[in-house]
């Protein structure tokens, strides 16, 4: 049999344009016609179980050979085959697809799904072969081998064939520009990246080149804790261990099989880059997933897989419809479900992963209205308030399961650290401090730098709540906006009328001059410090003892510091420290009225200057460094200057302790 003619296409212009456009990378030839060789052998499989194949299918394979010789390119499979007149019809047609009519007659009998629904991937091996033939022999009892061959123009020709093995070989003669498909090193990388969970083993040289084994395709009752760090070490080398992960597997109302894991986030990463990797019936599509999941669940990582989500023509874009979204809503839900159960069910577990599982949630309450409903009332913040016991599980679980099938595990060890904190809803905090301080929120966002004023409020019984992850300067003004008859106050921002002794404020010193202590105290550091934009404030803070409050602090006015640091954001700066600041001075503690005394107490000499003088200035100037260190760092002259007159104060008090 010999037998020429025309490809039955619609334009005479179709290979240039498959050529050239038809997928915008060219390496995905290897994956369509590896694609299209396992649903050649899952199609065997479906006949045999139909009765319709008596025969020995024996183990499925797919090889690939090079002949670097010839510049060819084969990919072989041992299975369902073609006759001539299913080359013809499934061929010779571009974009008809043999899959579709093959899963309509066999649905019944089909238990892993065909890949090919895209009609046109056979013919992405024109990108980058000159020419291309198919030697194949069908299963059907008798059936003739065939050879089809087309040098990319509508022409072919198909002819008998010697083939005596049941299967497909398609042979690319390669470009002489595509010849990097000839070095193995390259092809073993490509099945590793496209097809390396494909269902059926992809050999090179004797060589298995895939794994074939896809988790998120397994249930995941069989499946360990190690299988799933693996899994993640596996996805993305050299990260992190995931904070915890759920598995999805479900085929209501979608088909939806996946692994999502929640990963560490840091500041530096960036948001809107997804990181899970879309497959199609463990075929690789994309490395990426921002068309088909809310923005918010970008930072997750891992695995979908869906035959669901329409592809265009090429696999590596997705076409934005209704489905898509539909799927990407159902996907958000079912995270917020978990977490929702996690909260409940396992409340140390919670907690435990509350540090790093924060920042997504904030994440996602801020971008996502859907998801916000759901979770809004279990976001947590440590609190510096001694509550009762919280409620935890009473056998703390290591692996929870819901109806669809999703497993969550947390094994980090910070465990212990963060089990001795104490915390709270912000709802919980609320009703907690309404008499007290209603409606208004106390908050520290280093813990470091405000340990001083977080003490102050401690001391005095005000309850202030951590914000120290680095999304929750955006996630403060998302609440404010959600709770506008809320106030939210940074510890150090000024200081509550209840950490106040005003009484003690009042006292006069000076019946001459009719000024108080704190009075004489301003007057003594706008003097010593010279620096006008410094606003000086003298208040006495309560406190059993003295000694235990700071002796100065400063102070940053809520709204001109938010305005620095959104002017910052915006210009993509860090937020200087202002100079407008104030320098608040506890009247009550021991160091400031030995300071005003010392003052008070100065002989004039005969050139005018009180020897007590030079002292005291030092005194105020040291005391003004001593604050400003809670709130920043020194620069090198800066520095220079606080050790220096440190050994100066030194030296001078220790003088005057020897005479």
């Amino acid at each position: 049999m010999l037998e020429q003619g025309t490809i039955t296409i619609h334009t005479e212009n179709i290979f240039p344009i498959i050529k050239k456009s038809l997928y915008s990378n060219h390496e995905i030839f290897l994956r369509e016609l590896i694609s299209n060789a396992v649903d050649a052998i899952q199609k065997l499989k479906m006949v045999s179980r139909a009765g319709e194949y008596s025969g020995e299918i024996g183990e499925p394979e797919i090889q690939i050979s090079i002949d670097k010789n010839k510049k060819t390119l084969s990919i072989t499979d041992n299975g369902i085959g073609m006759t001539a007149d299913e080359v013809k019809k499934y061929i010779n047609q571009v974009a008809f697809s043999s899959a579709e009519e093959f899963i309509r007659k066999y649905k019944n009998a089909s238990e892993q799904p065909i890949i090919g629904h895209f009609g046109l991937g056979f013919y992405s091996s024109f990108m980058v072969a000159k020419q291309v033939e198919i030697d194949t022999l069908s299963y059907k009892e008798g059936a003739q081998a065939v050879h089809w061959s087309c040098d990319g123009s509508p022409e072919f020709t198909l002819k008998d064939s010697s083939r005596t093995t049941r299967g497909t070989t398609v042979t690319l003669h390669l470009m002489e520009e595509e010849l990097e498909y000839l070095e193995p090193a390259r092809i073993k990388n490509l099945v590793k990246t496209y097809c390396d969970f494909m269902p059926v083993p992809i050999k090179l040289d004797g060589e298995v080149l895939n794994r074939q084994k896809a988790p998120w395709r397994e249930s995941p009752s069989n499946l360990t804790k190690e299988d799933y760090l693996e899994f993640y070490r596996y996805l993305y080398p050299f990260q992190e261990e995931p904070i915890l992960w759920v598995h999805l597997n479900t085929d209501y109302p979608f088909i939806i099989n996946g692994i999502l894991y929640f990963p560490k986030l840091k500041p530096d990463v960036d948001v809107t880059k997804g990181q899970i990797k879309l497959f199609c019936n463990q075929v690789f599509v994309s490395d990426h997933c921002e068309e088909i999941i809310p923005q918010f669940l970008l930072p997750m990582r891992g695995v979908i897989d869906s035959t669901d989500i329409p592809l265009n023509v090429s696999r590596s874009a997705l076409q934005t419809d209704r489905t898509v979204r539909k799927i990407g809503d159902y996907i958000a839900k079912k995270v917020g479900d978990r977490l929702k159960e996690l909260y409940r069910d396992n409340r140390e577990q919670y907690i435990n992963t509350w540090k790093d599982l924060g920042t997504f949630v904030k994440f996602g309450v801020m971008n996502d209205e859907k998801f916000k409903k759901q979770v809004e009332d279990f976001i947590i913040f440590r609190t510096t308030a001694k509550l009762p016991e919280q409620s935890t599980s009473e056998t703390p679980t290591t692996q929870i399961q819901s109806e669809e099938k999703d497993v969550w595990q947390q094994d980090t060890n910070e465990e212990q650290e963060n089990l001795k904190y104490q915390y709270t809803t912000l709802k919980q905090y609320l009703e907690r401090n309404k008499e007290r301080h209603q409606n208004r929120v106390f908050y520290c966002t280093d813990e470091s730098a405000q340990a001083t004023y977080v003490e102050l409020h401690k001391k005095q019984g005000l309850e202030v709540l951590f914000m120290d992850s680095f999304i929750d300067t955006h996630f403060i003004n998302f609440l404010e906006r959600e709770h506008t008859n809320v106030k939210f106050t940074r510890v150090d921002s000024d200081l509550d009328q209840t950490l106040l002794d005003k009484d003690k404020a009042g006292e006069i010193v000076d019946p001459k001059t009719n000024k108080t202590r704190s009075e004489l105290i301003k007057e003594l550091f706008e003097k010593a410090l010279n620096k006008p934009k410094v606003n000086i404030r003298t208040e006495a803070l309560k406190s059993d003892n003295p000694l235990g409050t700071p002796p100065a602090v400063v102070l940053l006015p809520e709204i001109l510091r938010r305005l620095r640091e959104m002017n910052a954001l915006m210009q993509q700066q860090t937020a200087e420290f202002p100079e407008e600041h104030i320098l608040l001075i506890n009247t009550a503690h021991p160091l400031i009225q030995n300071l005003a005394n010392l003052s008070q107490g100065s002989i004039i000499q005969t050139d005018g200057q009180s020897p007590t003088t030079e002292l005291v200035n030092m005194i105020c100037n040291h005391i003004y460094d001593l604050a400003l260190m809670s709130q920043k760092g020194f620069d090198a002259e800066g520095m220079k200057a606080f050790v220096e007159r440190s050994n100066q104060v030194l030296t001078q008090l220790t003088e005057k302790a020897t005479k």
